[in-house]
């Protein structure tokens, strides 16, 4: 028996086709990597590839749109006061396994005028939290947010050349050394 199309529900899918791809990326690209196609997406959201395309043009938009939300859980995580700088890395590991392969893809585009807010966004949360871990005497004095972006960076990077399997132990043992570089001298 033939299946029945899902009925058109017009422009009111919109929002809800938009974080089916978002999430169906996530899963595909951390299952086949970057090369995946871009079908496998819209299939794997229960959307068409015209929903897919009029959401996200291209990969880099696509990408931009997973960081986006990444961004977002990270400054809603981060402005709780009891978080920590090294909760902040921990976080940065759950997200960047996940992402790997979206990782290379933004650095690429770094100069894309869709991906450079996202570099001030993270700039914004790491000041707020290098102030307030420095306030609160866990921080030291020498670390600046350049130092706390760059170890960001560092592990994002480490992650996403890392063998799946070894990615959250990798992420760790990062942590331990930032956290011995960043304390109280």
């Amino acid at each position: 028996m033939p299946t029945q199309p899902k009925a058109n529900r017009g422009p009111s899918a919109g929002p809800e086709n938009r974080r089916a791809l978002i999430v169906a990326a996530r899963e595909v690209f951390a299952s086949e990597g970057l090369s995946a196609p871009l079908s496998s997406v819209a299939r794997k959201a229960g959307v068409g590839q015209g929903s897919l395309y009029r959401h996200f043009p291209d990969r880099t938009a696509l990408a931009v749109a997973v960081f986006e939300e990444n961004l977002t859980e990270l400054e809603l995580f981060i402005d709780r006061p009891e978080s920590t700088l090294r909760d902040l890395l921990e976080r940065v590991i759950d997200q960047a396994v996940v992402s790997t392969a979206l990782i290379d893809l933004i650095w690429a585009h770094s100069h894309d005028e869709r991906v450079v807010h996202l570099g001030d966004r993270l700039r914004d949360m790491v000041e707020r939290k290098v102030q307030r871990e420095k306030e609160s005497g866990v921080l030291g004095a020498h670390v600046t947010v350049e130092d706390v972006l760059l170890a960001v960076s560092m592990l994002a990077g480490v992650l996403a050349r890392s063998d799946a399997d070894e990615r959250r132990a990798v992420g760790s043992r990062a942590v331990v050394l930032f956290t011995l570089a960043f304390g109280p001298r």
